[in-house]
Parts: structure tokens; C-alpha cells; sequence
């Protein structure tokens, strides 16, 4: 088994009219199964892949049922054998919410699978990672737990008069590893309406797990966007957030910025919001890519105050790119949301050209799935945005951005200056006022301006959305990370 193979199988399948995964294909009681009862099936650990064997991983499948209708298949393989996975009703424990369940499909697939390791600790098999739905997966680090996801590609997401596609991982090969090895390689088949692809994954877990990922993709038409190294993540309220909600935490997000890392040498931070009740976009175009990813820098309990969910151990998702993606655009998608019940900001790298039908796309890329509040290596980072506006000047908003970080202050004592510039269509109908940079406690430096209507008599709000940029900087050098903003003010 190979990489070349599963991608003579994506030519294959893209040099045919797609055909969908048949999703009646599942016997009644599979389909009809409801939430509560879904969860009830386990798997046996007893029975898990490579359970036997003294190697670092196994591997434990999910049951086909309710909402994961499309059959995956799941094949293991060595450097001389290769075998298919075979779903059978001994893999798992029927819980109490089953009372009658039928037969299983003798060619049926499994819904998905996950990865386990000795993560925590050398005498348990921690969750790892998890293949399950479409494209997606997730993964874990030491002492993390599951937030944000990623998946194989985007298509159309976003695109004005089109649909979104999801494309599935339609088979995986798990190569069994070698006693030593500490990584895992799997191999996956993906397909859908626009795209066929094939995909490795190399796994390796640690305090920070890495996933080395390499794609080869097969256009069957030409899309209007297609998204590489595409990560999804949750964002409700901040304390940035100006639009409130009646909960008793601070703030609730599996992510809380967008971080970028251009050619260039600068570092950008673009903190998510959910203000405006509208769907909203950010494109940040270059010629050359470093990396990028959705981060969750506030690590603090306390910012929370949730021990149940753990937003503060959720992971960050860092994807560096190691092939030459070319020029193209980060594309930043925030969907309003009311409740922390699904994923609503949406990252993906957006090639500058699109692919034409017929085309061969290959691209690979490193993702970090870590706690680094700073994976982008800025040196000087923003830990915290705030804004707000006092009753006696309602025509002026103060804007707050926090940082920590190495040398920021000289070795007099001396405070560095601020840059703070408005972009976009509003800069000339506002004025940048009132700027100061002053110490805080833990280290942290507080930069602080206000932002007013140039024509007087006009009101804040009527200047509608506002770009802003700010920086650390001393003399030329710039000591920070660029925080980037669009507020309503």
C-alpha cells in the first residue's frame, strides 16, 4: 500500500461522473437511532486495532448510525500485507437505550475511527485523534481537550450563489506501526461533487502533537473557492464582545483570534467577534505564506470560569505550510451565533488561482496542535482586545489592545511607541486620538486610543465599519505582531 496508489484511485474516480455515497443504504434501526441512543453503542477497548501488540497506538471505530450514514471503509495494512477492516457487532457494547437492535450490513463500513496513544501517561491509551464526518478530524495534545477541528478541503465555503460542498473521506488505510515508532501513518481516499483526493497523515503525538499532511487533488470542474489546510472553530463571546449574552462566564470560545505569519516577516492578529449579527469576511492577501491558524491564547481559568467544557485547555490549531502554496489570501469567516452549540468562524488558505477542471493540485503543510499562546513567534503578541464608550463622550470609542512579550520595553525602562493606523473605505471620515502605552500587571503592556468622527456633528455609528491596524514599535522596528480590527462603532 502507498500514496501513489490511493492517488491512482482519486484519478481514477475523478475521470467519472461522482457518484454520492448512498445514505438509505443503512438498515432502518441504524438510521433511525436518536442521539442518546447513538451514544449508548461503545466500542470494546478489549477489541481495539492492535490491542495485542506492544506498540505505542490502537485504533477503535464508531458505529454507522443516526446522523453518520455515509459508509466509510477502513483497511489496515503492513509493508507486505494489506486488509479490510470488517464491521461486525462484536466490536462494540449494546447500552440499555438499545433494546432491539438488527443485523449489521455484512459490506457495511464504519462511520469513523480514533487514534489512540499513551498521551497523558504511559499506562493509558488517550484519545488522539478523531476521523468522523465528511473530511473532518481533530487532535490532541497533551492535556488538551477537543475544540476546534480541521478537515481535508473547502469548496464554495462562503461563495456567494453556490452551496458549500463536503466532500468525504470515502476509505483509510492505517499502516500498523513498528514496535519503536513513535508515529502513526494514515492514508485516506477522498471524493465529492467538485474534487477527488488522496491524502497522508503522519501523526505524531508529544506535548504538542504534529500532523504532517500531504494532499494530491483532482478538479472534476472548476469551483468558485477552494479552501487548503481549512480549520473550523467556536466563538460565542469575548472580552472584546460588545453584544452581550445572559451567561454566568466571562467569556466562551474554543478560539478567540486569527494569527498569520506572511513572507514578508510580518505577524498579524486578528481577534474573531460576533458582533454585528451579520456573516462576515476578512481576506488577507500575500504573495507567500509562513502559516496561520486559529488560536486560543487566553489560558487563564479564570477567563472562563467552566470547568466542565475547559475552554482554557482547548487546543490552537497552527498549519505551516511545507510545499510552495504560491500567492493567495487567508480567508476569515465569522457566522453570528447565540449559543456555543456549533462551529462558527471558518480559516482556509484561498489560492490565487483557482483550479480548472482537470487539474492537479498538491500541497502538504504541518499542523501544530498546541497550547503556545504564540506558534506564529511574533516576539510581542496580543493577549486581549476591549473596547467600550463612556455615556459623557458618546462620540468617541476607546479601543484597548494588550501585550506581552520579550523586549518590549528598552533596557532604560523606556515605553515603546505605538503605531495606530485606520484602513479601509472609513479612514479619512475618523480621527486616531488620545494614544498611550502604559504598563500592567503580569507583565503586559496596555495601548490605548480612542477613535471619533473627523466632521463634527456626525455620530460614531453613522461612519460605519471601521479598519483598524496597531503596533509596538521603537524607532523603525516593529517589537509586536500587527493587531488588525473591524469594529462597528
Amino acid at each position: 500500500m502507498s500514496f501513489e496508489l490511493v492517488e491512482s484511485r482519486a484519478l481514477d474516480l475523478a475521470n467519472k461522473p461522482y457518484v454520492a455515497p448512498d445514505k438509505e443504504s443503512l438498515p432502518e434501526w441504524m438510521k433511525n437511532l436518536t442521539y442518546d441512543q447513538y451514544r449508548d453503542i461503545r466500542f470494546d477497548p478489549e477489541k481495539a486495532l492492535w490491542a495485542d501488540d506492544k506498540i505505542a497506538f490502537r485504533v477503535m471505530f464508531f458505529h454507522p448510525g443516526y446522523l453518520f450514514r455515509e459508509p466509510v471503509a477502513i483497511n489496515e495494512f503492513t509493508d507486505t500485507h494489506r486488509q479490510r477492516v470488517r464491521l461486525a457487532e462484536a466490536f462494540f457494547n449494546y447500552g440499555s437505550l438499545i433494546k432491539n437492535h438488527g443485523e449489521l450490513p455484512s459490506d457495511g463500513g464504519f462511520a469513523g475511527f480514533r487514534l489512540h496513544a499513551p498521551l497523558n501517561g504511559a499506562d493509558y491509551y488517550d484519545e488522539l485523534a478523531v476521523f468522523q464526518g465528511a473530511s473532518y478530524w481533530r487532535a490532541l495534545g497533551k492535556n488538551q481537550r477537543y475544540g476546534i477541528s480541521a478537515r481535508g478541503v473547502a469548496v464554495d465555503t462562503g461563495a456567494e450563489g453556490v452551496p458549500e460542498e463536503f466532500p468525504s473521506f470515502r476509505e483509510f488505510w492505517l499502516k500498523k506501526p513498528v514496535d519503536g515508532e513513535n508515529y502513526a501513518t494514515i492514508l485516506a481516499l477522498l471524493d465529492g461533487p467538485s474534487y477527488s483526493g488522496a491524502y497522508s497523515f503522519n501523526v505524531q503525538p508529544g506535548d504538542d502533537t504534529i500532523m504532517n499532511v500531504k494532499a494530491v487533488l483532482f478538479a472534476r470542474k472548476e469551483v468558485k473557492r477552494l479552501g487548503i489546510a481549512p480549520m473550523s472553530s467556536m466563538f460565542w463571546f469575548g472580552e472584546n464582545s460588545r453584544r452581550k449574552f445572559d451567561d454566568f462566564r466571562p467569556e466562551v470560545h474554543d478560539s478567540d483570534g486569527l494569527a498569520i505569519r506572511m513572507g514578508t516577516g510580518e505577524r498579524v492578529w486578528r481577534p474573531i467577534t460576533n458582533d454585528t449579527g451579520n456573516l462576515e469576511f476578512s481576506f488577507f492577501e500575500m504573495e507567500k505564506c509562513e502559516g496561520f491558524g486559529l488560536l486560543q491564547r487566553d489560558r487563564r481559568f479564570n477567563a472562563y470560569e467552566d470547568g466542565e467544557a475547559a475552554y482554557h485547555q482547548r487546543p490552537s490549531l497552527w498549519i505551516e505550510p511545507t510545499s510552495d502554496w504560491g500567492s493567495g489570501s487567508v480567508m476569515l469567516m465569522e457566522i453570528p451565533t447565540g449559543n456555543e452549540l456549533a462551529d462558527n468562524t471558518v480559516a482556509m488558505w484561498q489560492p490565487a488561482k483557482t483550479p480548472k477542471a482537470g487539474e492537479r493540485v498538491e500541497f502538504s503543510y504541518k499542523q501544530h496542535w498546541t497550547m503556545a499562546e504564540d506558534p506564529s513567534q511574533a516576539g510581542g503578541h496580543v493577549v486581549a482586545t476591549r473596547t467600550g464608550v463612556h455615556e459623557w463622550q458618546a462620540d468617541q470609542r476607546t479601543m484597548i489592545v494588550e501585550f506581552e512579550g520579550n523586549n518590549l520595553v528598552g533596557e532604560d525602562g523606556k515605553m515603546p511607541e505605538a503605531f495606530v493606523q485606520p484602513t479601509g473605505e472609513a479612514a479619512e471620515k475618523i480621527k486616531i486620538q488620545g494614544i498611550a502605552v502604559q504598563p500592567m500587571p503580569e507583565g503586559r503592556l496596555r495601548l490605548a486610543f480612542q477613535i471619533a468622527p473627523v466632521e463634527e456633528g456626525v455620530k460614531l455609528a453613522a461612519v460605519g465599519p471601521v479598519e483598524l491596524r496597531c503596533a509596538l514599535k521603537r524607532g523603525d522596528d516593529f517589537l509586536s505582531e500587527t493587531w488588525v480590527y473591524r469594529i462597528n462603532p
